[in-house]
């Protein structure tokens, strides 16, 4: 490949295998008009391949996946650490109301359920405003350069929370510490979407949910450790462990290649070209000419459809329909009732059950579920979602007065925990980071997150009300209200979410192009000559 600037006209001329195509200088509206012949022929290439090959294929873009994920590991960590550090007395204690004798020494210090509520969600507040920065720095300088300059933000933002001395100073630094995790949990999905190809992109991308998994239990583990002192190191201790990580993320982010999907759109063309060598194999089939190519092809009729790259063209034309759908997917999380399934440390604690937990999110996922495909997956887990909701709703009256009730409900939320790490949890991140056209990835997961940020705020307020035995102390009755909620999540996900599995970005465009009703979609031929 090579590239040629032509002083005379506003164009750059490039040549590829032969076919000659360009480019407008201007990076942002680019069109290319490309060698057809071997953009197909790599499309083809890449659709045909089975697991085993496209890991062959490109083992690098597995492995920096995997690193930039890591990041998830400790927003993971981060969110169970600060999220379930309520149950610590030590903790309450220090920041909490006396309350008075409870029967239970460890319950006597509680945070007022407004302060529960704001501690709870400042974080989530500071991801909405991190989430649109980010996404507007992935566009302009890269997933590199974003997710450096958020690891250097969050070792300065954690002296704030270490150092706390009232729950003012907490509720502050837990919502700086937002704006990185938003960085995190934006830049993760698209980055894996990014250099997957298409046989390893659900793997990669719901390998991402599978990290914020295994954050939580490192978190959640920690905070059992530290659990039997009885001093402010109890808690400060956790807090103080989230400085490990980021120096040596940060020194794999700066090994990390650059999307090539950003080079193309930036009009970088030979360092997407390079890019590509270094994700695939030496004995790869892979032509990275050709791959570039495609890219290229797939570009353009994005560009063609939808010239901008704006917020705002996210809800125009045919992309509103794929905003709905990453945005919903994602919202599902908190409207299917994780706020209350995976709140089941502080549900069992002031149920009496539990004294101490550990993480009730400490299943693990599997990665079987990619055979059935999203929408199944999804759709059936919703509807098991309900009826777990609905059982643990209705034992709740025997729970007040049995043990054996007691063990029902735990189990039954494990269960759903479970269950929801092998349906909707993992199955999220793919969709979201499949659905949207390439040129508006970074602006569309970032919407996604920051739907379900909002609604998580609202939901875990919510169900911090329902828990809190000094406010509506409904505990385990409120399972009936997320029942209702999952169930509604169901009736969208079932005439509203097609499924992706086994397309390209370019047939995504087109199907969506063509308005293909959602329970169609697996069934619908696209060629990969079809440009519309």
């Amino acid at each position: 490949m090579t590239i040629k600037d032509d002083s005379k006209g506003s164009t750059t001329h490039v040549e590829v295998l032969g076919a000659d195509f360009t480019a407008p200088s201007d990076e942002k509206d680019g069109a290319w008009v490309l060698d057809r012949d071997g953009a197909i022929k790599s499309e083809e290439q890449e659709l045909k391949m089975s697991l085993l090959e496209g890991l062959r294929a490109y083992p690098n873009a597995t492995w920096w996946s995997f690193c930039i994920s890591l990041c998830i590991i400790m927003e993971g960590y981060d969110y169970a650490a600060i999220g379930n550090i309520i149950s610590m007395p030590q903790y309450r204690e220090r920041f909490g109301n006396y309350v008075g004798p409870t029967g239970n020494p460890e319950n006597d210090y509680q945070f007022t359920a407004a302060w529960q509520s704001a501690i709870g969600q400042a974080s989530n507040i500071g991801c909405i405003f991190g989430i649109f920065l980010s996404s507007w720095c992935q566009d302009r300088y890269g997933y590199r350069r974003t997710l450096q300059a958020a690891l250097i933000a969050l070792c300065g933002f954690i002296f704030i929370i270490f150092f706390a001395v009232n729950v003012e100073m907490l509720f502050i630094g837990q919502l700086l510490c937002g704006f990185p995790w938003g960085a995190f949990a934006s830049s993760a999905v698209s980055y894996a979407s990014d250099l997957a190809p298409t046989p390893l992109r659900g793997y990669l991308t719901s390998w991402v949910n599978i990290c914020w998994i295994i954050g939580g239990i490192i978190g959640n583990a920690i905070l059992k450790v530290f659990l039997i002192r009885q001093d402010v190191y109890a808690y400060k201790i956790p807090f103080a462990i989230q400085w490990v990580w980021p120096v040596p993320i940060f020194v794999l982010v700066t090994l990390a290649p650059e999307s090539p999907w950003f080079l193309v759109r930036r009009g970088r063309l030979e360092e997407a070209k390079r890019v590509i060598c270094r994700l695939a194999s030496k004995n790869s089939p892979v032509d990275p000419d050709h791959m570039v190519a495609y890219m290229v092809r797939t570009n353009q009729h994005e560009v063609e459809v939808a010239k901008g790259t704006s917020y705002l063209d996210c809800f125009k034309g045919v992309d509103l329909r794929r905003t709905e759908i990453a945005c919903a997917a994602w919202a599902a999380q908190a409207t299917c009732g994780l706020p209350f399934g995976a709140s089941g440390t502080y549900f069992m604690q002031q149920s009496g059950f539990f004294r101490r937990s550990c993480a009730d999110r400490a299943l693990v996922a599997w990665f079987a579920m990619m055979k059935f495909g999203r929408r199944t997956l999804v759709v059936y887990g919703l509807l098991f979602f309900v009826v777990m909701f609905i059982i643990v709703g209705a034992i709740t009256g025997p729970a007040t007065h049995s043990s054996g009730a007691q063990w029902a409900q735990a189990s039954l939320l494990m269960l759903w925990v479970f269950g929801f790490d092998v349906t909707l949890g993992p199955m999220a991140y793919t969709i979201v980071g499949e659905t949207p056209s390439t040129r508006l990835r970074a602006k569309t997961v970032g919407l996604a997150c920051n739907a379900y940020n909002v609604l998580n705020i609202i939901a875990g307020i919510l169900s911090t009300y329902m828990l809190n035995p000094t406010a509506w102390n409904w505990k385990g009755r409120a399972a009936f209200f997320w029942a209702g909620a999952a169930f509604l999540t169901l009736v969208w996900a079932y005439f509203r979410l097609p499924e992706c599995r086994g397309r390209s970005y370019r047939q995504l465009d087109i199907l969506f192009e063509r308005k293909i009703p959602a329970r169609k979609f697996s069934e619908t031929v696209v060629r990969e000559e079809d440009d519309s």
